[in-house]
């Protein structure tokens, strides 16, 4: 066995060890050693292997897998731009807090700075958006190796999950390897090694895990609890894992506050106000029943009346985070809580809530839904209505990968969670929300998540900037995914934001509205994925009811045209049907 593949080897063997169950490759030659030692581990049965050409779409697929299983996924790939390719996904990664490992391969040191082919600077290539980062010595034919480089995998595993900062995240391991880069035969063995590659006996990881103590997060208030305020609005919003989100609406149900939450995340939905963000624009309503405090878990980032809430002086904001720190762009928190305070905190709320300010927000909810929903209905193909007949619609325990721009505040505004099928998680990159990767992501999502259904909401761009995701072999796994693209023709979310003003019509189609005029349906066709186009709301229920098997598009065409007045005709439906209404 040469010095290349024995590091592989043992790299690929720690890696399983310390749990992880997915790698995603992307084929390059001085990876190559990485490459055989991970195909002859799925040969083993010990890991699954997910082979794609383009890096960056291999990265977003990693990223998707770990954000369904929370364990870190190891991206491989080859040197030079191949690894430059990982940096989107490693940025959402990194403020997204998913856990992801990026094993790449280099040229060892005496060819570094020479122009050696594919050469370029890897060693911290990404800076601060890492966890950790390590570089290996160039393997060499001499004993003593193995601990260093099973010690390695075990604190680079543990980084990523977040140990022992509490943030889990991308870590980047650069390992420079020297010819030859392929084994002697695909059976190589170690018996000629130097010394013994076997690792510890049984199986067991070389380094063993315990998570650290939470309460040593720098800033955040441990101890004392969530106090019992009466008037309390819970603001649910993007947190690392799915299921915190049902801890936080736990705690929430136990007091008996209501909540607000962005479409991501699982949680029980029975107190979840419908159609929250139209609510929070009848100001006048809102303005007379203030919470005394706001508690948000996770990043609240989709709606600007979310702010205009948690800017107003009589309400107090706290915070409650799984993490070393926690979102407040408006500057408005006044105290930070530990996650654990959630379940310390139910003896002493347990259903301290105002039931008369409570029961206010309930009807409230239901009031604004019974003007919106409506209005919502008939205003199909909108995005409103698009995304209302695919979340609820969705099976039971399905997935929903959703798309950033319009299509997340599309479903936020257009969903009630009260009727949402049991079981449903719906997730996205929301760690900076860029349109690309989002296809990538999803089907790593619904690879994970498998035999559970999947879907994915998105707009055309978004679909178009990840076409790469598509470029699936033949011997690679093949999620059940059903992808609803919503195509307005360009960029429609500008139409709603400051350059959609009719004063500024005049360069508005080409600098922001970008039409591509694509065949979206030629496009699948290269690919040999089904398309079809829907055109009505009962067709794209069943579809999304019944999910089918592989990789779908269902292609929703709508305008661009009128979005912004719509979005104006909902608001003030609202603030009409909470408006005081005239004594005679």
């Amino acid at each position: 066995m040469n010095p290349s593949a024995a590091i592989a080897t043992v790299l690929l063997d720690e890696l399983i060890r310390q749990g992880v169950r997915e790698i995603v490759l992307a084929p390059g030659s001085r990876s190559a050693p990485l490459a055989y030692a991970a195909e002859a581990a799925e040969r083993a049965g010990r890991v699954r292997l997910h082979v794609r050409v383009d890096e960056r779409s291999a990265a977003y697929l990693a990223l998707g897998l770990a954000k369904a299983s929370r364990m870190p996924v190891p991206v491989i790939t080859t040197s030079g731009t191949a690894v430059a390719n990982l940096y989107p996904a490693v940025l959402e990664a990194h403020h997204g807090y998913v856990p992801m490992i990026l094993l790449t391969a280099d040229r060892p040191q005496e060819l570094r700075g020479t122009g050696a082919n594919q050469t370029t600077d890897q060693v911290k290539l990404f800076a601060g958006a890492t966890r950790w980062f390590h570089e290996f010595g160039t393997p060499e034919r001499r004993p003593d190796q193995q601990a260093i480089w099973r010690s390695v995998i075990g604190r680079a595993v543990a980084e990523s999950r977040g140990y022992p900062s509490g943030d889990p995240g991308p870590v980047h391991l650069n390992v420079p390897l020297r010819d030859p880069l392929v084994p002697d035969t695909l059976d190589d063995d170690a018996t000629d090694w130097p010394e013994p590659l076997t690792g510890r006996p049984h199986g067991e990881a070389w380094l063993s895990l315990r998570r650290p103590d939470s309460h040593a997060r720098r800033g955040v208030v441990t101890g004392s609890g969530i106090a019992p305020v009466p008037r309390t609005l819970v603001l649910l919003g993007d947190l690392p894992a799915s299921q915190q989100s049902s801890e936080l609406a736990e705690l929430a149900d136990a007091a008996g506050w209501p909540i607000m939450a962005e479409p991501f995340g699982a949680y029980r939905r029975g107190r979840v106000t419908p159609n929250g963000p139209l609510l929070l624009r009848a100001h006048e309503w809102v303005d007379d029943h203030l919470p005394e405090r706001v508690l948000i878990g996770g990043r609240v980032t989709l709606d600007r009346e979310v702010a205009r809430l948690l800017r107003n002086p009589a309400v107090t904001v706290e915070a409650v985070t799984p993490l070393t720190s926690w979102a407040d762009p408006g500057h408005v928190v006044r105290r930070v809580h530990d996650w654990d305070d959630i379940e310390r905190s139910h003896q002493a709320v347990a259903s301290c809530v105002d039931r008369a300010w409570a029961s206010q927000w309930r009807t409230a909810g239901q009031v604004v839904a019974a003007a919106a929903v409506p209005l919502i209905e008939a205003s199909w193909p909108s995005g409103p209505a698009v995304a209302r007949t695919v979340v609820h619609n969705l099976p039971a325990d399905a997935g929903l990968y959703v798309g950033s721009s319009n299509t997340a505040r599309d479903l936020d505004l257009a969903r009630d969670p009260r009727e949402i099928t049991h079981g449903v998680v719906a997730v996205g990159n929301r760690g900076l929300a860029g349109i690309d990767g989002v296809v990538s992501s999803a089907i790593g999502f619904a690879l994970a998540r498998a035999p559970h259904p999947a879907a994915a909401l998105v707009g055309d761009l978004t679909f178009l900037h990840d076409t790469n995701a598509l470029l699936i072999g033949p011997h690679e796994a093949r999620p059940d995914l059903t992808i609803v693209v919503m195509n307005d023709n360009g960029g429609g979310i500008f139409g709603t934001l400051e350059p959609g003003k009719e004063a500024l019509a005049g360069p508005f189609e080409r600098i922001f509205a970008t039409p591509t005029d694509t065949d979206i349906s030629a496009l699948c066709a290269a690919h040999g994925i089904e398309h079809e186009y829907v055109d009505d709301a009962d067709a794209l229920a069943d579809r999304i009811a019944k999910p089918g098997k592989g990789i779908r598009v269902c292609e929703v065409r709508i305008s661009r045209a009128g979005q912004r007045e719509f979005r104006a005709e909902l608001g003030a439906a609202a603030a009409a049907a909470l408006a005081p209404k005239a004594t005679p």
